[in-house]
């Protein structure tokens, strides 16, 4: 099963992000059910080795506190010349997500998750370009959106007839310092 550990921004946040990224006709949006925030892809995972998974990031919880985060911008993956995805950055809650992606990279790793060999990058992703597509960042307009991010998910995506479907196979709600 494929897997991978992500902060998913409330219903309502999820259809604005995809309603304003309407205003890029080049990117195929995602459905604003698997929008998303990931903190750490984890590929193919044996079912086997899920509940080692699940009690390694169980100290998620202990080592954050809910904070509120804000879009900012949108931006695109490569390069805005040659750009394959679009995405909303982030702005206030930025640092805190980071950190947050460094403890699940520090949580997972003693299970044969490398760390990632880039920096992490603050980042949701609303859409993709079936070919490389020109991005114009200044006239793109996201609307600042805040929501508080109160928890993280271990999910499962699974390719269907009609799509990847998500699944949470695990959830971790911060408890604070």
């Amino acid at each position: 099963m494929r897997a991978f550990v992500a902060v998913f921004p409330p219903p309502e946040a999820r259809r604005a992000l995809i309603e304003a990224a309407k205003a890029h006709p080049d990117f195929r949006l995602t459905d604003p059910r698997r929008v998303h925030l990931t903190l750490k892809f984890l590929g193919d995972v044996s079912p086997s080795a899920l509940p080692r998974i699940i009690a390694a990031l169980e100290p998620v919880r202990d080592k954050h506190e809910p904070f509120d985060t804000v879009t900012s911008n949108f931006g695109a993956f490569p390069s805005p010349h040659r750009a394959r995805i679009l995405w909303a950055g982030l702005g206030e809650g930025a640092e805190q997500i980071r950190a947050l992606a460094e403890t699940v990279e520090a949580c997972l790793e003693p299970e044969g998750f490398a760390r990632e060999d880039r920096p992490f990058v603050s980042h949701i992703t609303l859409g993709r370009a079936r070919r490389p597509a020109s991005f114009d960042a200044a006239g793109a307009d996201l609307p600042e959106l805040r929501f508080t991010v109160s928890g993280v998910d271990l999910v499962q995506g699974k390719h269907e007839a009609t799509g990847i479907a998500y699944s949470t196979l695990a959830r971790y709600e911060f408890q604070g310092f």
